[in-house]
């Protein structure tokens, strides 16, 4: 059982860099620092979209409209952030 919280974990853990990482492209695509006519761009802001969009979407439905702000991703983070703590200092001992 700890060995299927550890691996939850990674996952989240994982997931957390891949949320940061869309972020991040975002804001240069935005700000024009990469090449959206570029294949690879077009790639990797496509497989970062696919990967968070479906967990970005609910989100952002109950969100206000704040202009050109998004804050999906870190309310996403957060719930992240205590999902994993949860299963660290909660689940896992009861584990042991």
């Amino acid at each position: 059982m700890l060995a299927l919280i550890q691996t939850i974990v990674l996952a989240l853990d994982i997931y957390w860099w891949i949320i940061i990482g869309a972020a991040i492209f975002s804001w240069l695509y935005a700000f024009n620092v990469v090449n959206p006519r570029n294949e690879f761009v077009g790639m990797i802001g496509n497989m970062l979209f696919r990967l968070t969009d479906p967990a970005l979407r609910p989100i952002r439905r109950f969100l206000p409209d704040l202009g050109g702000i998004d804050i999906s991703p870190i309310i996403l983070l957060l719930l992240i952030f205590f999902v994993r703590q949860f299963l660290l200092t909660t689940i896992a001992p009861m584990v042991l």
